[in-house]
C-alpha cells in the first residue's frame, strides 16, 4: 500500500519523490516546503492537530483533536445564525457534542460555521440542526438559502420593532413623564399639576403598565440576541460586552417594574432599558448592513462546483460528441466506471480517466497551473477542471468523487476550525464587568449600612450600573469596524470578518499566490521575432484555436499589439520585460489546440485544412502552409528548424516564458513568446510590506522556473513552487507556527490556504470559493489594495482604542459620582446617551483621515 505525502497527506501512488530521510512526498513542491519548514520547528502531526483542535480550551492535542473521531462518522457543516463572539463558539460546541451520535464539533463565529462529526445512522442533518438551534441560534445547511433569508428577515424585524416601539416609549417620556421630573418652561403650572395628579392616580398606574409592556417588547424581542449573548457569556464564565449591556438594561427594567407594583407615584426608568437596547442593536445592525452591502459587490464571482453530469447511455467508448446519446444525472448517482461525455467549455464532474478524445484541459481551478494540459486516452483528469477544446469521454474513478469537492470540504473544515478572536471590548469586559458589579453591590450595601432605605440603596446600585457606559463600550468596536468596512468599500475592498482589523495588525508573514495574484493570470504576447506578414498568418491560424497561447497571439495581432524587433532574441526580450513564468508543462504545451469556431480569420485571410496537434496547430492560410508550435511539431512534419530558433526557444523556456516556433512552407522562421504578465505595482506592494517588517513569501502550484523573477527580488523572503492545494494549506500551517500569517490568492486552488491562514485576502478576479474562504476580497483586482488593508486596520485600531479610551475616561468620572449619590438614574441615562453620541460622532469620520 502506497504511503501518503509527509506534508499534505495526498497519495504518492506512482510518484517517486523522497528526501534524504526517506520521507515520501506527492510532488517536489511539498518536499521543498517540508525541507524549509517541516522538521525544523514544527512536528507534522502537531501542525494538523493545531488546525483541528479548539483554540484556548486548555485541552492537549490528544484530547482536543479530531483524530479520535470514529472512522464511520461523517462531517456535516451547518451555518449558525446568531454567533457573534468567541463565547458563542464554545456554547454551540458544547450543545452539539451533547447530542447522541456526535463525536466532535468545532464552531467559528467568523464564518458562522460549525462542523459536526457524527454517526449518520443515529443522527441526521435535520436532527443536528434542531439540536443546535435554540436560545436564538438558528442552524441550517450551508446551501439553505431560504433559512438564511428567514434569519435576515428576523434580524430586520427585531431592529424595526425596537426602533418603532422604542420611539413610542420615548415619546411618552418626553411628553408626559419628563415634565413631571422637571418644570418644563413650555408647560404652565396648571398643566404640570394635572400631570402629577394623573401619574399618582389609578390611570397613572395603567399608563405605567402600558409603558412596561412596550418596554418588554424591546427588551425581550429586540434585545434577545443581547440577552442570549449575556446568558452564554455567564454560562461559559467569559464576561463580555453583552453581559454588561444586559445587566444595565435588565436592572433598570426590574427596578422600574418593582416600583410600578409596590411604590405609589414611582420613578420609572424604562427609558434607560429602551435606550440601551435600541442604541446597541442599531449599532450592531449598522455594522451588519455594511457587511451585506459588501457581499453584494461579489455577485460577479461564479461558483465552480457542478451538481450534474452527462452520462453516456449507449454504445462505445468514443462516441461522436454531437451525436452521443446521453442522460443528465446527479453527481451522487454516478458509479465507478460510468462513462461521461464532457464537451468544450464544460467542467469535468468527477475525477476519472480519459477513455476517448483529445483535448486541452485547464486544471488551474484545482492545481493552480496556469496552462492547460493536453489529455488523451489513458490520462487522468481531475474533477473541477475545464475542457478548453474538443471533447472527452471520461470513465468515473473508483471513488466517484471530485478533487474540487475535496478542496471545498477542506475549505469548510478549515473555516469551522478557525475560531474567531475575542474583540478588544470583550477582553476588557472580562475585567470591567466584575468590577462594575462589585462597585454597585458595595455602594448599595454601604447605603444600607448608613441607614438609608432599601429603595434609595437600590437606586444608587442601579445608577452605578447605568452610568458604567455600556452603550459607549458596546458601540466602540462595532461602529469603528463599520467605519473600516465602509471606507474599505469605497476602495472596492470587501471585509467579511469583523476581526480583520484586530488580526492583520499583528501579521508577521504575507503569503502571495503567483498565478492570478502577482500575475494577471492571462496569456499575453511578450515578444515576436518574426516579420509582420508571418505574424499575421500565424494569428489568422490561431484564431481557430481555443488554447490560451493561441488566443494570446490572435488577440495581440488583432489589437495591433506591440512586439519585439525582428533581430531581438525573444528570451532576452522576455527578461528585459521583467516577465513572469509558467510551468514546465506550459512550456511544452502547444500554441493552439482543438479547433473551434473562433470567428473570422485576421484581416479576412482564408484558412484551410486547420489541424490541432498535441504540440501546436497547422493549416493553410491564403495558400501558404503555416505551422505554429513546439519545434518537435516541425520535426514530425519534416520541416527545417534552424539551431538559433531552437536556442531561442530553450532560452525563453528557461526564464519561464512560453515560446512557440512559427514557420511557413517547410521551414521555421522565428519565435513568438507568450507569458503571464506581472501585475502592475507588484514590486511596490511587496516592497512596502517588506519595509513594514512583514516577511513576504510566494507560494505557487507552478513550476519553480515560473517563480524565478520572485526568487531574485530582495523583498521576497521565500518562494515555494509546485505545491498542490492541500500542500499550500499545510505550508500556511507551518508558517503560522512562527507568527500570524496572511494569505493572498485568487482561485479555488488557493481556497484551502486562504481558509487555513490567520487572515485570507482574495483578489476579485477569483472564484466564489476563494471569496468564501477569505476574510477580505479585493473586488477591482488592484494588488496595491493589499497594503491599503493594512493601513485601514491600523486606523481602525486607533479608532477602537480612542472610543474605548473615551468610555473609560467617562466612567472614571461618572462612577464615583454615582457611588456618592450625586447622580440619579435619569441623569446617568442622559450622561450615558451623551457618551454614546460622542462615540458615534467619532466613528463616523473617515478612518484614513487620521493619518
Amino acid at each position: 500500500m502506497a504511503a501518503d505525502c509527509t506534508l499534505c497527506e495526498l497519495p504518492t501512488d506512482g510518484v517517486d519523490v523522497t528526501d534524504d530521510a526517506g520521507n515520501e512526498f506527492c510532488c517536489p513542491g511539498c518536499r521543498d516546503v517540508y525541507a524549509a519548514l517541516g522538521d525544523a520547528d514544527v512536528d507534522a502531526d502537531a501542525v494538523r492537530e493545531r488546525r483541528r483542535a479548539d483554540e484556548g480550551d486548555g485541552e492537549s492535542a490528544d484530547e482536543g483533536s479530531r483524530t479520535d473521531v470514529p472512522p464511520d462518522h461523517e462531517a456535516t457543516f451547518l451555518e449558525v445564525d446568531g454567533m457573534h463572539c468567541a463565547t458563542c463558539e464554545a456554547f454551540i460546541e458544547a450543545v452539539a457534542t451533547r447530542t447522541e451520535g456526535v463525536s466532535d464539533a468545532s464552531a467559528s463565529y467568523v464564518t458562522d460555521t460549525v462542523r459536526i462529526d457524527h454517526d449518520p445512522g443515529s443522527v441526521s442533518t435535520d436532527d443536528l440542526s434542531e439540536a443546535v438551534s435554540g436560545l436564538g441560534y438558528s442552524a441550517y445547511p450551508r446551501d439553505d438559502a431560504f433559512s438564511r433569508r428567514q434569519a435576515d428577515n428576523m434580524a430586520t424585524a427585531r431592529l424595526a420593532a425596537g426602533v418603532m416601539v422604542g420611539m413610542a416609549v420615548m415619546l411618552q417620556y418626553i411628553v408626559i413623564i419628563y415634565p413631571t421630573y422637571f418644570a418644563f418652561p413650555f408647560y404652565n403650572e396648571r398643566t404640570l399639576e394635572y400631570l402629577n395628579q394623573a401619574m399618582s392616580s389609578t390611570s397613572g398606574t395603567y399608563f405605567f403598565i402600558v409603558i412596561a409592556a412596550l418596554t418588554t417588547v424591546v427588551l425581550f424581542f429586540t434585545g434577545k440576541p443581547i440577552l442570549r449573548g449575556a446568558y452564554v457569556s455567564a454560562k461559559t464564565r467569559s464576561p463580555n460586552m453583552d453581559l454588561l449591556v444586559a445587566i444595565a438594561a435588565v436592572s433598570a427594567y426590574v427596578y422600574s417594574t418593582l416600583a410600578v407594583i409596590f411604590v405609589e407615584s414611582p420613578s420609572i426608568y424604562y427609558d434607560v432599558t429602551v435606550a440601551i437596547i435600541v442604541i446597541v442593536t442599531v449599532g450592531n445592525g449598522y455594522e451588519d448592513s455594511i457587511k451585506k452591502r459588501a457581499t453584494e459587490l461579489l455577485s460577479d464571482l461564479t461558483a465552480v462546483q457542478v451538481d450534474s453530469a452527462r452520462r453516456l447511455t449507449a454504445g462505445g467508448d468514443a462516441p461522436d460528441a454531437a451525436a452521443a446519446e446521453t442522460e443528465e444525472v446527479a453527481i451522487d448517482a454516478l458509479e465507478p466506471d460510468d462513462r461521461l461525455l464532457v464537451r468544450a467549455g464544460e467542467r469535468v464532474p468527477v475525477d476519472g480517466a480519459v477513455v476517448a478524445g483529445d483535448a486541452a484541459v485547464d486544471e488551474s481551478v484545482v492545481t493552480g497551473e496556469s496552462m492547460p494540459v493536453r489529455k488523451t486516452a489513458g490520462d487522468d483528469v481531475v474533477g473541477g477542471s475545464v475542457v478548453a477544446d474538443g471533447s472527452l469521454t471520461v470513465a468515473v474513478g473508483p471513488d466517484a468523487s471530485s478533487s474540487l469537492d475535496r478542496v471545498a470540504e477542506l475549505v469548510w473544515d478549515l473555516q469551522s476550525g478557525n475560531h474567531g478572536v475575542q474583540k478588544l471590548a470583550d477582553r476588557l469586559a472580562t475585567v470591567f464587568v466584575p468590577v462594575v458589579l462589585a462597585v454597585a453591590i458595595v455602594a448599595a450595601a454601604a447605603n444600607l449600612a448608613l441607614g438609608n432605605g432599601v429603595t434609595e440603596a437600590m437606586l444608587v446600585g442601579l445608577t452605578v450600573l447605568i452610568v458604567s457606559c455600556p452603550c459607549a463600550l458596546g458601540l466602540a468596536t462595532p461602529l469603528a469596524v463599520a467605519a473600516g468596512i465602509r471606507d474599505a468599500l469605497e476602495r472596492s475592498i470587501v471585509i467579511f470578518d469583523d476581526t480583520v482589523f484586530e488580526r492583520v495588525r499583528d501579521a508577521e508573514t504575507v503569503v502571495f499566490d503567483k498565478t492570478g495574484t502577482l500575475t494577471t493570470g492571462e496569456m499575453e504576447l511578450i515578444a515576436a521575432d518574426v516579420d509582420d506578414d508571418l505574424l499575421r498568418l500565424a494569428a489568422a491560424l490561431e484564431e481557430r484555436s481555443a488554447h490560451p497561447v493561441g488566443r494570446a497571439i490572435a488577440a495581440a495581432r488583432a489589437s495591433g499589439g506591440s512586439r519585439g524587433e525582428p533581430d531581438a532574441s525573444p528570451a532576452t526580450a522576455a527578461v528585459a520585460d521583467g516577465g513572469t513564468a509558467e510551468s514546465t508543462a506550459a512550456a511544452d504545451e502547444p500554441a493552439g489546440a482543438g479547433g473551434g469556431d473562433a470567428g473570422n480569420a485576421t484581416d479576412a485571410l482564408a484558412v484551410a485544412d486547420f489541424e490541432s496537434h498535441a504540440r501546436g496547430v497547422s493549416g493553410t492560410v491564403d495558400g501558404t502552409d503555416v505551422v505554429v508550435g513546439h519545434p518537435a511539431l516541425f520535426d514530425e512534419r519534416g520541416w527545417t528548424v534552424p539551431d538559433e530558433i531552437r536556442r531561442a526557444v530553450t532560452e525563453a523556456r528557461d526564464v519561464g516564458r512560453v515560446p512557440v516556433a512559427v514557420g511557413r512552407d517547410g521551414a521555421a522562421e522565428g519565435v513568438v513568446v507568450v507569458g503571464d504578465e506581472l501585475r502592475e505595482g507588484w514590486e511596490e506592494t511587496v516592497t512596502a510590506l517588506d519595509d513594514s517588517g512583514v516577511d513576504v513569501v510566494v507560494l505557487t502550484g507552478d513550476d519553480e522556473r515560473a517563480a524565478t523573477v520572485f526568487e531574485e527580488h530582495e523583498a521576497v523572503a521565500s518562494v515555494f513552487a509546485g505545491v498542490p492545494p492541500e500542500g499550500k494549506a499545510e505550508t500556511i500551517e507551518r508558517l503560522k507556527a512562527s507568527g500570524l500569517t496572511v494569505m493572498v490568492g485568487d482561485g479555488t486552488n488557493d481556497a484551502p490556504a486562504l481558509a487555513a491562514a490567520d487572515l485570507g485576502i482574495a483578489l476579485g478576479g477569483g472564484t466564489a470559493m476563494a471569496a468564501d474562504a477569505a476574510d477580505v476580497a479585493i473586488v477591482d483586482d488592484d494588488l496595491g489594495s493589499v497594503a491599503t488593508v493594512f493601513e485601514l486596520s491600523r486606523a481602525a485600531g486607533r479608532r477602537v482604542k480612542g472610543n474605548i479610551g473615551w468610555a473609560f475616561l467617562y466612567n472614571a468620572v461618572a462612577i464615583p459620582l454615582a457611588v456618592t449619590g450625586l447622580l440619579n438614574p435619569l441623569f446617568a441615562a442622559v450622561a450615558m446617551g451623551t457618551s454614546s453620541l460622542l462615540v458615534v460622532t467619532n466613528s463616523s469620520r473617515a478612518l484614513l483621515d487620521d493619518d
